[in-house]
């Protein structure tokens, strides 16, 4: 692992990890010679001196430098420098697809499309260059905070002529082909293939095929049928289904033959989403005649069949580290599971038409062999029974056979706790339809995607096709705390974790004398279901830290300091406010009460009384003044300093306010003597405005005022 600050070829700084895959590190850095962020990807240590390993991260750097697309991440540079091997690349601020859908669920259908759409251009792009990416999935998929999609990781991906075959299955097994998990041909149809899981998954918020390992998994790829969309989001449009089921067609010859045809059809759906354009591939014509295929060209399609898998091999000798431990075990399931060894799957391409029709053959001929042996066995019962002694006759007892169905009507089965694929399809086997109620419930002894109920009881006879309609368990959302692991973690983390299960959170402190002030000492209840509240109880530390507040109400500002300081405490913020019975000065209120222990040195805010609030008092002026008119003709063009002042009598007292400062002025200036709001000493409603030539001292001209009282 790269230590940060590190510098590559004195060019590239190490700035920090910001992801780990099985075969590599990535790691922030800054290119100093173009002053720009880039992501370095670095081989993992123990996969440096592996020749295969070292093969396959170079594959990956000469394919993706041959790709330039806004919709593919840009290589700027690989690094050999001893045993380090790296890929330098545009770094992409923002979150993979992967994470985007486990954020919100599930994808808005424009969304999904329009980010569909970006995936494939990106796609299509290395496939013009004959480059199949082999691992498309939402891991792989950046999404950048301008909204813009760019397909990452061309780490399997390989440059083909035509097609590749594989001597094991690539990529991720949730969003591989069947081709690809089989270890056959994969091409271009295979990345159609993983995009349309992807797809699936965004629309869904699910994944088609899950299961216990990845053999399961890739044995479902195989064998079972993908589930429709729209029974776990009916808002889906039949465009937008259609497309998906095209693209996870078992076939490779059912889909989409190149990504482009799935671009234009994605960008109809944006355009006219509810109708159902897509042209589905028809069928192979089973009914065409038989091709004889000589044993000596038999022998040669077989001979070509394993060069070209030894060529592949020695292409890509080492397997996927995540199929190695459960590749037998995985060959041993499907070839128990279909009762025919290797060698026979290799004959099937050879012959799928001929084996079908015999199969036919053999079931019609069974069903023949069993009704006949029903009639024969029958009139036998009859004809002993007929020949036998009425006086040993056996009893039998009478059996009430059911009232018949007619052709178009069927039993409800039950569906009750069974996962939404098994009740589709048991609903399928008797020919009716599943749809799931979109408001899933909560249920504390239904596993989550079990059917909580159904709206047609079992037993119910109705017409075939009819629909029945499921609510599916979300799970229990009863909390557990105890899995949270809240026990002396952070106030604030505990708080956030909290919040994120939906929980309301009432935080308590206590003193403690071992737990560390400011962690969660202990909580209640032990669980608890979104919307409840639970009590987080916080360490204050030991109490022998601690300080009492001392009582500083009704003392002056001065005094309330002091007190304070003494009790090892600080004063904090001080603020002012009127009050008609606290005087002047003295302390009407502190934020923290009397007898309180604080941690010492922690502060104390108070309010201060201002005294009584007294009423205003406002009046208005609008005058002017000819100064000429007092200083004379002859001294017009005298300079003087004039102020303007408001005079009152205070109790006894002459106070006077400035209303204009002194300003030098001429003779001969019209002097304005204009105040909108003079506002005056409280209680006093009544004063001059004076005009005052300060450089004489003496008043040129006063005028009454009349103050008015106001809040």
């Amino acid at each position: 692992m790269l230590r940060t600050g590190v510098y590559l070829q004195g060019r590239y700084e190490i700035l920090g990890l910001i992801g780990s895959g099985g075969m590599s590190d990535v790691y922030k850095a800054k290119c100093h010679k173009l002053n720009r962020l880039v992501a370095v990807k670095v081989l993992k240590e123990e996969f440096s001196n592996d020749e295969s390993f070292l093969g396959k991260f170079q594959m990956e750097a000469q394919a993706a430098a041959r790709l330039s697309h806004p919709n593919i991440v840009n290589v700027y540079d690989v690094i050999d420098e001893g045993s380090i091997h790296c890929i330098v690349m545009e770094l992409i601020e923002g979150i993979t697809l992967k994470s985007y859908i486990a954020k919100k669920g599930m994808l808005d259908i424009k969304e999904a499309v329009g980010i569909a759409i970006q995936v494939a251009q990106g796609i299509a792009a290395a496939h013009e260059q004959k480059i199949i990416h082999r691992d498309i999935k939402p891991q792989n998929m950046l999404i950048s905070k301008d909204g813009k999609v760019k397909v990452a990781d061309f780490g399997i991906a390989r440059a083909v002529t035509t097609q590749t075959m594989t001597s094991e299955a690539m990529g991720s097994v949730h969003y591989i082909s069947p081709e690809q998990a089989r270890g056959g041909y994969s091409d271009a149809r295979s990345d159609i293939y993983s995009l349309g899981i992807t797809m699936y998954e965004m629309v869904t918020g699910l994944l088609p095929f899950e299961g216990d390992n990845t053999v399961a998994v890739a044995l479902a790829q195989l064998q079972e049928p993908i589930t429709r969309p729209s029974i776990y989001n009916p808002e889906i449009p039949v465009s937008l289904e259609s497309i998906i089921l095209k693209c996870t067609e078992k076939k490779p010859e059912r889909r989409y033959s190149q990504i482009t045809d799935a671009i234009a059809d994605l960008r109809r759906v944006l355009v006219r989403p509810d109708e159902d354009f897509v042209q589905p591939v028809p069928e192979v014509d089973l009914g065409a005649g038989t091709v004889v295929i000589k044993k000596e060209e038999l022998k040669e399609i077989r001979e070509r069949d394993v060069r070209e898998r030894e060529t592949a091999e020695a292409l890509d000798p080492d397997p996927e580290p995540e199929w190695e431990d459960e590749e037998d075990e995985w060959e041993e399931r499907r070839n128990r599971r279909s009762g025919r060894s290797l060698r026979d799957s290799e004959d099937d391409y050879v012959r799928p038409g001929f084996e079908r029709l015999f199969t036919a053959l053999g079931v019609l001929i069974a069903i023949v062999i069993v009704a006949v042996l029903i009639v024969v066995f029958s009139r036998l019962g009859g004809l002993l029974k007929f020949g036998s002694d009425p006086t040993t006759a056996i009893h039998t007892e009478t059996i009430e056979t059911p009232e018949t169905l007619s052709d178009m009507e069927v039993e409800v089965p039950n569906l009750l706790e069974l996962p939404v694929d098994m009740a589709e399809a048991r609903l399928s086997e008797n020919s009716l339809v599943l749809k799931v109620d979109r408001n899933y419930q909560y249920s504390d002894t239904i596993e989550k995607d079990r059917v909580i109920s159904q709206n047609i009881p079992e037993g119910t006879v109705v017409q075939k096709y009819s629909t029945v309609t499921v609510i599916v368990s979300k799970g229990s959302d009863l909390v557990k705390l105890s899995d949270l692991s809240l026990d002396g973690m952070s106030a604030e983390a505990a708080k956030l974790l909290l919040e994120q299960n939906k929980l309301v959170v009432n935080p308590q402190n206590e003193y403690h004398d071992t737990i560390q002030e400011g962690l969660v000492i202990r909580f209640e209840p032990e669980e608890a279901r979104p919307g409840e509240t639970v009590t987080l109880y916080i360490s204050l530390g030991p109490i022998s830290a601690m300080k009492i507040v001392p009582e500083i109400r009704q003392i002056t500002q001065e005094d309330a300091v002091a007190s304070l300081t003494e009790a090892g405490l600080t004063p904090g913020d001080v603020t002012e406010e009127f009050n008609d019975t606290i005087p002047k000065g003295y302390v009407i209120s502190q934020d923290t009460a009397a007898e309180t222990l604080l941690k010492e040195g922690s502060t104390v805010s108070f309010v201060v009384s201002r005294g009584p609030e007294l009423k205003r008092y406002v009046a208005a002026i609008n005058e002017s003044y000819n100064l000429g008119s007092m200083v004379g003709p002859g001294v017009l063009a005298a300079d003087l300093t004039v102020e303007i002042r408001l005079k009152q009598i205070v109790n006894g007292e002459t106070v006077y306010k400035t209303l204009m400062e002194p300003t030098a002025m001429t003779g001969h200036t019209l002097l304005p003597v204009s105040f909108t709001n003079i506002e005056g000493e409280p209680g006093v409603d009544s004063g001059e405005v004076e005009v005052f030539n300060v450089d004489t001292s003496t008043v040129l001209i006063s005028y009454p005022l009349k103050f008015v009282e106001t809040e």
